[in-house]
């Protein structure tokens, strides 16, 4: 396998955009891109794209054909991603794989989304013979409870309180205020967070993440290609995608009430790992971590799952300041999803973006202290899990 560099990153802010296209937010991304890579779309020999059934152009998801039109239809090959959530990150995965295996030289991936108001629906059709339309029928429960369950069963097992859930909300919205592309920047206070409406007990307005529009684009290539481009490109160290597997305790438990020590989010669990295996790397080489925070609690869950930290520690490091970016295990310096917002397909590469930014030493008032080794994971519908490392 070659070794794949990251030259160009690209972003649209996110937002609700009511009178901005989707084809018009990718293009902004994607030409930033191309602009930080210094090249032209000509150059550009495949695209990635992660796509959706919620927004805009042909539908289908191809999402991929309609940022071919928009930049200039030179001929290149698509390739057209879904994956719920994690379909950037799984993207990615699709161009760095393409350059690693010395298919093309230089990589295009993009993804961006105008997200429709309200709870997310995983089922698109009314269809009683569709078995995801029916599970959503029959349990009723949109993200917020789920993640409430998740929540409560935290609170039980090792104590987290209500100051504590507020606390990672606080701290989010400290670092997204120094973010340019976050839709949310300004900072709360723990009353504040605290006295926001409850959405699902024990979870609040300000602990949960909005959905959003969004678009972000990342070009990948041949160490030979970057070398023309760049003295100091970023290294994918580790890319990785996986599924739920059976003895998760989400897909197994009922209610997500499995017995102790399961993990709930397996996809999530096997992509990191399987990250770390391909870098050579494991959690104590990490610098810092972009996570999929929805909510709240993964933003302490998750961490623990991975082997960050020991199990239960992660309110104590959270209330001594460790997981600001100065702290020793920085957690979503960007602000996350809190203060971005979900827009779906492009949330994968907005953290891409980040560890790039980061890793160059871009990232102004929320920058990581000398930070050399990144990694980013999202997980989507399905049971779908991606994740990668980078490093300079």
């Amino acid at each position: 396998m070659k070794d794949v560099a990251v030259v160009g990153v690209g972003m649209h802010p996110w937002g609700k955009f009511k009178d901005k296209t989707l084809n018009g937010m990718c293009r902004v991304a994607v030409e930033a891109a191309l602009s930080d890579a210094g090249i032209a779309w000509r150059d550009v020999q495949a695209l990635a794209a992660a796509s959706s059934r919620f927004s805009g152009g042909k539908g289908w998801g191809l999402n991929g054909n309609d940022i071919v039109e928009e930049m200039g239809m030179t001929g290149i090959p698509v390739y057209n991603l879904s994956a719920g959530c994690a379909a950037g990150a799984n993207a990615f995965n699709v161009g760095y794989s393409l350059v690693a295996g010395g298919v093309y030289d230089m990589v295009m991936v993009a993804g961006g989304e105008k997200m429709p108001k309200g709870f997310i629906q995983t089922s698109g059709v009314a269809d009683t013979t569709d078995p995801e339309y029916v599970r959503q029928l029959c349990v009723g429960m949109p993200g917020p409870g789920f993640w409430a369950l998740l929540t409560r069963r935290r609170m039980a097992e090792y104590g987290t309180t209500e100051e504590q859930l507020a606390k990672v909300a606080v701290k989010a919205h400290q670092c997204g205020k120094h973010n340019e592309n976050a839709r949310f920047r300004q900072e709360f206070t723990l009353k504040q967070v605290l006295e926001s409406a409850v959405v699902s007990d024990p979870l609040r307005l300000y602990e949960i993440c909005p959905v959003s529009d969004g678009a972000a684009a990342v070009l990948l290539c041949s160490a030979e290609a970057a070398r023309k481009l760049t003295t100091e490109p970023v290294w994918v160290a580790g890319s990785a995608v996986a599924t739920a597997s059976f003895s998760d305790g989400i897909t197994r438990g009922v209610g997500g009430m499995s017995p102790p020590g399961n993990t709930h989010h397996s996809e999530a669990k096997l992509a990191v790992a399987k990250a770390f295996e391909q870098a050579g790397l494991g959690p104590s080489d990490i610098d810092f971590v972009e996570l999929q925070d929805n909510t709240v609690y993964y933003e302490l869950a998750f961490p623990e799952e991975w082997g960050l930290c020991q199990p239960g520690e992660a309110e104590s490091l959270l209330e001594a300041g460790e997981t600001m970016p100065d702290g020793k295990l920085p957690i979503n310096p960007s602000g996350g999803f809190l203060c971005f917002g979900e827009a779906t397909t492009a949330q994968g590469l907005f953290q891409i973006c980040e560890l790039t930014w980061q890793l160059r030493g871009q990232s102004g008032p929320r920058q990581v202290p000398d930070a050399k080794v990144g990694l980013c994971q999202t997980l989507g519908l399905g049971g779908n899990g991606a994740a990668a490392v980078l490093k300079r």
